[in-house]
């Protein structure tokens, strides 16, 4: 007898399970509930004290994985708690897109305004956006590509490597005087439409004079490169931010440097390619400031 009733309790709680799955599955219209449905992108900003220009981003983190900040020039990955300086006058547009789970995305936009530019951290690039005439007129041909395959073009967009492979390459570069012992930082903002093939791109800060048709290797500060893991898929930001090339001094992925003598230094930008069918690389806002 109590089989019996055991037997039929079974039944009855299985059929019940049943009903109650296909309840749900009627009810559901998620079809998968491990992604966020609403994430909070919401961000506080706070200038930095005794920092000129210095603001502290702190995104909200409840629900959310990974930040991502852009100030004006393309966002990439960056912490919770970022700080950013902000060294000219202007206007900024900060927008804070937050990662959650499943990649759902949220975002929020703030504006800062920075009323004087920061003369400690003046940008010593002449001709850094490759605008006009005059500003490209700063920068020098490395003469890298005797054949020409490998070449850079100016526009008012900035400049642009193309390679067409088979380890064609071209460097740019311009003089710059700098003072022993101080940090300095460079950054530039890139782009690229689509994900790139053994290429490089590269950026150094030598003492060495260039000289047409020798590579270039003094002092590299930061860059992408497809064998170090970046640049695979198409990009825009500050190299800063999407780079993964590591600084020869430090062996570690950093956009500071600093010089053991005040005087003349190179800053050199060289890419090329050994693939074919890449898209070219653009490059402008290039800046080398005092830390």
């Amino acid at each position: 007898m109590n089989l019996n009733i055991n037997l039929r309790k079974s039944v009855y709680l299985m059929l019940v399970l049943a009903l109650g799955t296909l309840n749900s599955c009627d009810d559901s219209v998620d079809t998968n509930p491990l992604t966020a449905t609403d994430v909070d992108a919401s961000f506080t900003i706070t200038p930095v004290e005794g920092a000129m220009n210095t603001y502290l981003l702190t995104a909200q983190t409840k629900g959310v994985i990974l930040s991502k900040w852009d100030t004006g020039d393309g966002a990439s990955v960056g912490k919770m708690n970022q700080v950013i300086s902000l060294p000219d006058a202007g206007t900024y547009t900060i927008t804070h897109t937050a990662i959650g789970a499943g990649v759902a995305t949220g975002t929020a936009s703030k504006q800062i305004i920075v009323e004087k530019t920061d003369p400690a951290k003046g940008n010593l690039v002449q001709g850094g956006t490759f605008a006009t005439a005059a500003d490209q007129a700063k920068w020098t041909n490395a003469k890298l590509s005797p054949s020409g395959a490998a070449f850079w073009s100016f526009g008012a967009n900035g400049a642009t490597i193309y390679s067409p492979g088979g380890w064609a390459q071209e460097g740019i570069y311009q003089a710059i005087e700098v003072v022993k012992d101080r940090e300095y930082t460079v950054d530039m903002t890139v782009s690229c439409p689509s994900g790139l093939k053994e290429t490089f791109f590269e950026v150094y800060a030598g003492t060495s004079v260039p000289k047409p048709g020798v590579e270039y290797k003094d002092n590299l500060v930061m860059g992408i490169g497809t064998w170090d893991g970046c640049g695979l898929s198409k990009f825009s930001g500050r190299l800063s931010g999407v780079g993964c090339k590591k600084n020869a001094v430090t062996n570690t992925v950093s956009n500071v440097v600093k010089f053991a003598q005040s005087g003349t230094i190179y800053l050199l930008i060289r890419s090329g390619s050994n693939a074919t069918g890449n898209e070219p690389i653009t490059v402008t806002k290039v800046e080398f400031r005092g830390k």
